[in-house]
């Protein structure tokens, strides 16, 4: 019996122990307590006064969640930026690779095609936890936004016995 108090106390504590490891980042917290909390981020770059700090699971992944901090390195929003209501803010002939970047992180991949002039940006990600996406962003020549679009992302199948 008292072999499994210790292995149910052992249990226990290593459960606490991985909720703390898994606090969700909120408002007013330090950076200290974000990377305690997230690890090390995918990215940091300046924004405004503070500084972002992106979470990114591009390639493979479809999240990339953002920690902005202030002056004073206290979180001020934490958003999940892969929805098309983000994605939406991108602004054709405004928006710059740099701006995109910025919001989204790098995409999954970057593609070049013989009927577009520069780049296309390639981001993943699930519309409402069900439908696996693509959200393009079209570059021209000198990096600016020129239009988006966005298409199912269908999985490839490998028939076996066909």
């Amino acid at each position: 019996m008292k072999i499994v108090k210790t292995v149910f106390s052992l249990a226990a504590a290593a459960l606490l122990m991985a909720g703390c490891a898994f606090t969700s980042v909120q408002p007013g917290m330090s950076r200290d307590q974000v990377l305690a909390s997230y690890g090390k981020p995918t990215r940091v770059v300046p924004v405004g006064s503070g500084t972002r700090l992106q979470y990114s699971r591009q390639p493979a992944g479809q999240s990339v969640v953002m920690v902005d901090l202030d002056a004073a390195d206290k979180v001020v929003a934490v958003r999940e930026v892969m929805t098309l209501r983000e994605f939406l803010r991108i602004e054709p002939g405004k928006w710059t690779r740099e701006d995109v970047e910025r919001e989204f992180g790098p995409p999954a991949r970057v593609d070049e095609v013989a009927s577009w002039s520069g780049d296309i940006m390639t981001y993943r990600w699930r519309e409402n936890n069900i439908q696996d996406m693509f959200f393009w962003v079209y570059l021209d020549a000198g990096n600016r936004v020129q239009r988006t679009g966005q298409g199912m992302e269908i999985p490839s199948r490998m028939h076996l016995n066909d």
